[in-house]
């Protein structure tokens, strides 16, 4: 065959969607029960023949749910996840799993505020647990009388009842709809209760009902427990899909003020606000690419009232039929023009801080973005607001006008919280071929001059920054790194990138707060050599490593070095390999640390940050109590050779390899890159090492090994002879390894190389598996 790559791809592509969790085995009897049960509608259905799983987006939700309680001891948790994606059907499964690991004895309170909502959110809680009994109402009259497990309105639990239930009572509330969790009577009700767990469940986290304080800092510590992306929901079918065009408009922001990452409202205002030069462009923009605006159901986001008055008004002239809508629009109103909207009597919403599911129209098929968005989060929320199906709707039509923003303003934000597993100069690729990787059904362009001025951007971002990162933290002020990492919405290891234009360092927190004017110790020769190796720890991830790198650190003096070959003997020697390689002792080491305090504080101050950014659940290898590495923890590959006993302070395993034989532990050890062709978009990258599912990984041995060769054999037949196997995986060159832990054999085909398979032990997390397998 000319090109086997071609036949490589289609293989695992199909091994991909036969080994999917999702896809069952057609059984006739199970389809016909399931069948029946799907044509009873009444309430007390028997759902044992129901098997509810998640879907791999809601997957990735779950498994972060239990990364906040395991690993960072949070049990107040907020879900974002877009109107359409199931966020029942993920509060359902979650609490089944709770359940579980407590026995089947877990309480429960279900609030959302109307009955309908309740009435369907009981229905799915029955399906996931198989329990046509589950669940008591409380709403309009109806009382519980066991009260295990109710679904109230928050109307029905007025102050007077609050007080006769013990708040401990429930043993985990979900809150439906939770961006409305500051208004009094949540307030209340919150204030009251508590929970071994609570879970709120939104489609936005912003406010929506005027209150001075947000939810997020009220009950979740300022964070989301995790965030469905909008791509993942139209990859599964569940949001539609959209067609995007990012049309430049002329207007000049970047002279405008700029302040804790947002522009001044006033000066946009201002700038927005009667200009008929560009409300002309936006206009010529929507007959063009709209077959038919006459026809459309549009919402257009902008910067204020006055603004979206005046968007209306024009539109209205234009013969576009149109209104603008903002918070203190009377409810009456806007709920006319919502039916308006939905009967076809106007075309256009004008809107103004309005992100909460009263305009979530499932018939809009045209979003208009009339303003910079520098949350991408509002971006996406925004985006997702015609993202529902409806009969009729094919996609959504989305125009972005970009003008020339500021050099603060991050287009990268957006794009990469848009598109799927998308590092900064892989986004460089996808908008220079107009995103070859889309859902199905979608389609992104960017106009010339609008592609040269996000390009501009991104490029900016990813190569230089120092000063940008010194004056985002000036005007941030004393803050600490975690606070200066939520308000710039940067990644830690954005710090350690090279500076050239700094003279006596490299990057790092201590040298941007000198450079800021801020208190902090001053360098001496040498720490930039150990500030550039943050960079290279920014990855670790595994608790152990890191509270015992934080705990050693903070004591007066250097540890005595421990006893060779023990486990926290080469915990520190991974530490060591990370600061210094192999150039001294590990006394030696530590002690040189400790003689330089800007670099011992500053590794004191990002080990926490990456300690509560840990986004995986890791937990200790037990094949060796001496082996100190993390099944889902995150190595180089020194780390990993240090951990194994392999590499020493003073000396270096040579290994470089993509295998290894640990004679001493009888393992073989598989050091896997994914993208072994650097050329990403190129027709040669390769299916040969991939996941399958996320537990069966396809590998290839070297492509000399046979299978009577004692390799071969000792692979084939590991069990059986008493040896292991276990995986790292890492996807492209220069990444650090995930370390997948033990595999077992399956099967093998074919020789120089052999084709294997192999069972992993632990499942891949969908975070994880999402990066790793045939299809994208």
């Amino acid at each position: 065959m000319e090109n086997p790559g071609v036949l490589d791809t289609f293989r695992a592509t199909f091994e991909s969607y036969w080994n999917d969790p999702q896809v069952d085995p057609y059984d006739a009897e199970r389809f016909a029960a399931a069948m029946q049960v799907g044509r009873n509608a009444d309430d007390a259905i028997d759902a044992s023949m129901l098997d509810v799983t998640p879907r791999p987006f809601q997957q990735k939700i779950l498994e972060a749910l239990d990364v906040e309680r395991r690993r960072h001891d949070q049990h107040h948790n907020l879900v974002v996840s877009a109107t359409g994606t199931g966020k029942t059907v993920m509060a359902a499964l979650d609490y089944k799993r709770l359940r579980d690991a407590r026995g089947g004895q877990f309480s429960l309170l279900f609030v959302a505020h109307r009955q309908e909502i309740l009435k369907q959110s009981r229905h799915v809680f029955r399906d996931v647990l198989k329990d046509g009994a589950f669940g008591e109402l409380y709403v309009d009259g109806v009382r519980p009388t066991e009260w295990r497990h109710v679904f109230a309105s928050v109307q029905s639990l007025r102050t007077r009842d609050l007080d006769s239930i013990d708040p401990a009572h429930f043993d985990m509330v979900i809150i439906d709809e939770f961006h409305h969790g500051a208004a009094p009577t949540y307030r209340r009700l919150l204030d009251h209760f508590r929970p071994q767990e609570l879970l709120g469940l939104t489609a936005t986290p912003e406010r929506t009902d005027g209150q001075d304080q947000d939810i997020l800092d009220l009950y979740f510590d300022g964070r989301f427990a995790a965030e469905l992306r909008l791509w993942d929901a139209i990859d599964g079918g569940m949001l539609c899909p959209f067609q995007y065009f990012g049309i430049h408009d002329d207007v000049d922001l970047s002279k405008l003020k700029w302040s804790r990452g947002h522009y001044d409202a006033t000066e946009l205002d201002n700038l927005y606000t009667g200009n008929d030069i560009r409300v002309a462009k936006v206009l010529a923009a929507l007959r063009d690419i709209v077959a038919d605006p006459r026809a459309m159901r549009a919402l257009g986001f902008c910067v204020s009232v006055a603004h979206a008055q005046y968007m209306a008004r024009t539109f209205e002239k234009a013969g576009i039929p149109s209104v603008a809508v903002w918070a203190d629009t009377p409810s009456e109103g806007r709920a006319a023009a919502l039916e308006d909207l939905r009967a076809g009597r106007i075309n256009c919403v004008f809107a103004v801080d309005l992100f909460n599911e009263g305009v979530d129209i499932p018939s809009i098929d045209t979003v208009i973005f009339l303003r910079p968005t520098e949350s991408a989060t509002v971006f996406l929320q925004q985006l997702g607001r015609g993202l529902r199906h409806a009969e009729g709707k094919a996609c959504l039509t989305v125009l972005d006008f970009i003008g020339n923003q500021h050099k603060q303003f991050r287009f990268e934000r957006r794009f990469r919280a848009l598109l799927p597993n998308t590092g900064r100069t892989d986004l460089e690729h996808q908008i220079e071929e107009d995103f070859p990787f889309l859902p199905a059904g979608c389609f992104m362009t960017l106009d010339r001059v609008a592609r040269d001025v996000v390009l501009k951007n991104i490029r900016s971002a990813i190569r230089g920054g120092w000063k940008e990162l010194v004056d985002e933290l000036r005007e941030a002020g004393d803050v600490d790194l975690s606070e200066f990492l939520r308000i710039s919405q940067r990644e830690p290891w954005e710090l350690y990138r090279s500076n050239p234009r700094a003279a006596t360092s490299r990057g790092g927190w201590m040298a941007l707060r000198r450079t800021a004017g801020l208190l902090s110790p001053q360098p001496l020769e040498g720490d930039d050599v150990l500030v550039r190796a943050m960079g290279r720890m920014t990855h670790i991830n595994d608790a152990e490593r890191l509270h015992l790198y934080i705990e050693t650190l903070r004591a007066g003096a250097p540890p005595p070095v421990p006893v060779v070959g023990s486990r926290k003997y080469r915990l520190l020697t991974m530490l060591h390999y990370d600061l210094w390689k192999a150039t001294r002792s590990l006394e030696d080491g530590l002690a040189e640390v400790w003689r330089r305090p800007a670099v011992r504080e500053e590794i004191l101050a990002v080990l926490p940050v990456l300690d509560a950014r840990a986004m995986l659940a890791t937990f200790p290898w037990d094949t060796s109590p001496d082996i100190p590495l993390h099944i889902h923890g995150m190595y180089t590959r020194e780390e990993a050779l240090a951990a194994l006993g392999l590499s020493t302070p003073e000396k270096a395993h040579p290994h470089r390899e993509g295998v290894l034989w640990h004679k001493g532990i009888s393992c073989d050890f598989f050091f896997v890159t994914l993208e072994k062709d650097d050329r990403k978009f190129s027709e040669s990258t390769r299916y040969n090492d991939v996941a399958l599912s996320p537990t069966l990984f396809q590998w290839e041995s070297q492509s000399t090994t046979t299978q009577s060769s004692p390799t071969g054999r000792r692979y084939i037949n590991h069990e059986r002879s008493g040896s292991r196997i276990a995986l790292f995986i890492r996807r492209a060159p220069g990444d650090p390894f995930l370390f997948a832990g033990p595999a077992r054999y399956v099967l093998h085909e074919g020789e120089r190389p052999i084709r294997f398979r192999w069972k992993l032990d632990y499942p891949l997390p969908e975070l994880i598996y999402e990066r790793t397998r045939a299809v994208a």
